[in-house]
């Protein structure tokens, strides 16, 4: 059996860091997949822990240069730990940048003033080489893990960012000392120091990674909401008294005390009261929703106005808060398939730096250039690359569309969602539970060769034994009319057909044509009525006993709030809409003509839904399908874009790559269009990435310097490589200001 698990990873500095552990961990025996995501620095791995152990893979990355540690527990508690961490992390940073910039600021004045004819102290004019060699020797010693880092990497045959910056740097150091150590004992001026490009690009080096860190801390914004939202306490009810207790302390059964104003702590079920519960933090529904005896509450959400006593169903991780983060922090975690291409680039990217830089100085010293030229030049190209920015394109985008999508309502599972929903063409809905409200009531009982009240107690006897939602509207409008229930024999449902039963000796049968059909009996008497119960969209089953039809009993479900209007919606946005659905042809182009649906998929039994996807898949289509139900759970599997109500089953929700916490159905269009913004973003991320490395490192190797006399300055090259990481993370934080589909 195959386990998952999640590893948080330490020293990563780009993402070629990422791809070689990838890359490692896959070419593992036991190991079937293996995602490395840079942006949120874990490892996401599934394993035949009989074949590898999760040690040895910690082992591996350890290998590798890396410290990896295993992440498990309650997953609200896993949240708290993971805070404290990245603000450790964050103020090492900002703290190696202060201590570079101090020390380097001296360095920076002299050369600068220099240049720029401004005053320089005595102090300096008589020791300015000691100054520049011990400055910059702290400046190093300040920022000697990314030395100490990248030199590792090269040790192990993985270079990345930091190695590049490590070969760099410590060429111009060293050069530097050299010529120094030289010049004091023949007592001579050293010519062509390059001491201030180490520190220059250190210090831009160590600033880029402190706001890069920033950064990629406000993409996970979202999540931190949610994790905020959950209470710290609970108000419990034992023996007639009241305690406070954590809230890890509460178990299942518990009966808990909400009153006005409070967060309600777990889910659960209401037993005692009436109120209004604010759900905006779970549902992204502003308006409060009633909750009475026996409705359901979330935990996270608002008690408003009553006091509710309620029995806790759900606690710890299987909260539902606990399964939105799980599910929002997995989607951050997932890569979109293009980034495969960056991935590979990356992979690739650093032995090519080191290599072009190489062949660069080669170039330069048989044209004839002298040391300090061709120096600069190698120096240039290695700083001026970055793989960061390759890396953090798509990861900091889905962050930010996935944590936008979550405040929404809006549950978008994995990065490959994102990709799909651009390219759909197809939305299916399936009708009952989706389209309409699941909640059908009896509307028309015809009487053939039995009276009204005698049907409604055969139909109300043989569906009290199901759950179809049909058989509830026919059992309940039994009960309104005070008909006494009997008990049936052999009672056996038939999907997408209807019901058999043994009443009193006799053969009872409900359901539909093709029941009667399959079951040699003439319903000709009733097929008028039927036609024009169908043809106002009602769903009309036929009742016989012992093969004569007795009556027919017509049941209507009512449309969904904004179900004409998501489909207008998707309409706008230039996709076909389809229905899928059990009954007839005729009541299916009834619903259909009222909402505006383009085509329906009629009398399809529930395991032949996904055979209906395939065949429009087929046709060329990309299909999304909508449902709510386990018998829509094949079809949400088989569509390009599965898309499941959150009101719906826990199999449907599982199933579909997409699930809408609250009902309604505009945020199918949403869905879409935020997947579609959220992809137009990555494409930026990658373009800007691509287009920065693709340009910047010829010029760094001097392709225009025998035109113009002009060559690129390391300094500039550290500052324009920190910086484009954090403009491509910045770019992702834009997607705050997103707009919302009609």
């Amino acid at each position: 059996m195959l386990h998952r698990l999640s590893f948080k990873i330490s020293g990563m500095h780009c993402a070629s860091c990422s791809s070689m552990i990838e890359v490692a961990l896959r070419k593992q025996e036991g190991v079937k997949s293996a995602n490395v995501n840079f942006a949120v620095e874990k490892a996401y791995l599934e394993f035949d822990p009989e074949i590898i152990s999760a040690e040895k893979i910690k082992g591996i990355i350890k290998k590798l240069g890396y410290a990896a540690e295993e992440e498990g527990g309650e997953v609200m508690e896993g949240h708290q730990h993971g805070a404290p961490v990245k603000e450790k992390e964050m103020a090492r940073l900002k703290r190696r940048f202060l201590l570079s910039l101090v020390f380097g600021l001296p360095i920076i004045y002299m050369v600068m003033g220099e240049m720029l004819g401004l005053p320089m102290p005595s102090f300096f004019e008589s020791y300015g080489l000691l100054i520049q060699l011990v400055l910059s020797t702290a400046v190093i010693l300040a920022c000697f893990n990314i030395w100490s880092s990248g030199f590792k990497k090269l040790l192990h045959l993985g270079p990345d960012m930091d190695s590049l910056i490590f070969i760099g740097t410590s060429v111009a150091y060293f050069y530097s000392l050299i010529l120094s150590i030289i010049s004091i004992i023949e007592k001579t001026e050293p010519a062509n120091l390059y001491f201030e490009s180490a520190v220059f690009i250190l210090i831009f080096i160590s600033l880029g990674k402190y706001l890069e860190a920033v950064t990629k801390g406000k993409t996970s914004s979202a999540i931190k909401k949610l994790m905020g939202l959950q209470p710290k306490e609970a108000t419990i009810i034992r023996d007639g008294r009241e305690f406070n207790i954590p809230i890890l302390e509460v178990v299942v059964g518990d009966i808990i005390l909400v009153r006005p104003g409070e967060k309600i702590p777990v889910d659960g079920v209401v037993i005692e009261g009436y109120s209004g519960v604010d759900e905006k933090a779970i549902t992204g529904e502003s308006i409060p929703v009633e909750k009475k005896v026996g409705d359901q509450v979330i935990g996270a959400t608002i008690n408003k106005t009553g006091v509710l006593k309620f029995k806790a169903t759900k606690v710890g991780k299987n909260t539902m808060l606990a399964q939105i983060i799980k599910i929002v922090e997995d989607a951050m975690g997932s890569k979109a398939p293009i980034q495969l291409l960056a991935d590979k680039v990356s992979f690739y990217f650093v032995p090519t730096v080191i290599a072009i830089a190489i062949l660069a100085a080669i170039v330069w010293l048989i044209a004839g250039q002298p040391f300090s030229f061709i120096l600069t030049i190698f120096v240039a190209v290695l700083i001026i690359a970055c793989p960061c920015a390759l890396g953090l394109a798509t990861p900091t985008a889905v962050m930010m569309g996935t944590g936008l999508a979550a405040q929404s309502g809006i549950l978008i599972k994995n990065g490959e969602a994102l990709e799909i929903a651009k390219n759909l063409n197809v939305v299916v809905f399936d009708k009952t539970g989706t389209l309409t409200r699941g909640e059908p009531i009896v509307t028309d009982i015809i009487e053939a060769s039995e009276t009204e009240s005698e049907i409604l107690r055969i139909a109300g006897s043989i569906e009290n034994n199901s759950e179809h939602p049909l058989a509830q509207a026919i059992v309940s409008k039994a009960k309104e009319k005070g008909i006494k229930i009997s008990d049936v024999e052999k009672f056996e449902a038939l999907p997408g057909q209807g019901v058999v039963a043994n009443l009193n000796g006799k053969r009872i049968l409900l359901g539909t044509r093709r029941l009667m059909k399959e079951s040699s009996i003439d319903i000709s008497i009733v097929e008028e009525r039927m036609v024009k119960l169908e043809n106002d969209g009602k769903t009309a089953m036929i009742l016989a006993i012992d093969k004569k039809v007795v009556g027919i009993i017509a049941v209507a479900d009512t449309l969904k709030e904004y179900s004409k209007e998501a489909v207008e919606t998707l309409h706008k946005m230039g996709k076909s809409v389809a229905m899928i659905t059990g009954d007839n042809q005729r009541v299916g182009e009834a619903i259909a003509k009222q909402v505006g649906i383009d085509k329906v998929l009629a009398e399809v039994m529930p395991q032949g839904k996904s055979d209906e996807i395939k065949k429009l898949q087929s046709q060329g289509n990309i299909v999304a399908m909508v449902g709510d139900g386990i018998n829509d759970a094949p079809a949400l599997a088989q569509a390009d874009l599965g898309i499941a109500l959150g009101s719906g089953t826990d199999v449907a929700m599982e199933t579909g790559k997409i699930v809408l916490i609250k009902d309604d159905l505009r945020d199918v269009a949403r869905s879409i269009d935020l997947s579609k913004y959220t992809l137009r973003k990555i494409k930026q991320g990658l373009f800007w990435a691509f287009f920065y490395n693709v340009v910047g490192i010829p010029i760094a190797a001097g392709v225009l310097y025998p035109f113009t006399g002009w060559m690129l300055n390391p300094s500039i090259a550290a500052a324009a490589m920190a910086f484009s990481s954090v403009s491509v993370v910045l770019n992702a934080l834009s997607m705050k200001f997103y707009k919302k589909a009609a």
